[in-house]
């Protein structure tokens, strides 16, 4: 997989054009190489699936954000990812497949001011603003958080100032 992608990306480059963002059999097989990494290579695996991947909702996304959460739950294990760079991981892909994972860890103690971090910075949330809404309600601490930062417009008062 990683001489396939490295042909491909010097392919590109012979074009004067970007490589192509990995799709969902090369994600999947990343995830492989990202649990058991071949000597040498830990860095580029980790550059692979944190700026290669697209961000949203597409199927190579989806596979990411799901390795990603089962890192963050101890459900999967990576010796290149621990569980706070899973969750740093999702609250960079914008919306799509790592907001329900980064709404359950909202509950995690030593995760959920984390994943409240990063939910307090993504804007496409679509419906699932309502259940960050109900964990507020109920008195999560993390989520009442997140919620003060959406109205108090934080993902954009903490921007840098335009010159």
């Amino acid at each position: 997989m990683l001489e396939a992608y490295r042909k491909h990306v010097e392919e590109r480059a012979t074009l004067g054009i970007p490589p192509l963002p990995l799709n969902a059999e090369q994600v999947n097989e990343l995830v492989q190489l990202l649990k058991s990494p071949p000597a040498g290579e830990e860095k580029a695996l980790v550059e692979l699936l944190t700026d290669r991947v697209p961000p949203g909702v597409d199927e190579a996304a989806y596979v990411k954000a799901g390795f990603l959460a089962a890192v963050a739950k101890g459900e999967a294990a990576s010796p290149l990812i621990d569980k706070r760079k899973a969750v740093e991981l999702l609250g960079t892909m914008l919306g799509g497949y790592n907001i329900q994972p980064l709404i359950e860890l909202l509950d995690d103690a030593a995760l959920g001011e984390l994943a409240a971090e990063k939910l307090k910075f993504t804007l496409l949330m679509f419906d699932a603003f309502h259940d960050v809404e109900e964990k507020a309600k109920a008195g999560n601490a993390n989520a009442k958080a997140v919620i003060q930062s959406w109205a108090d417009a934080e993902w954009f008062t903490r921007k840098p100032k335009v010159a």
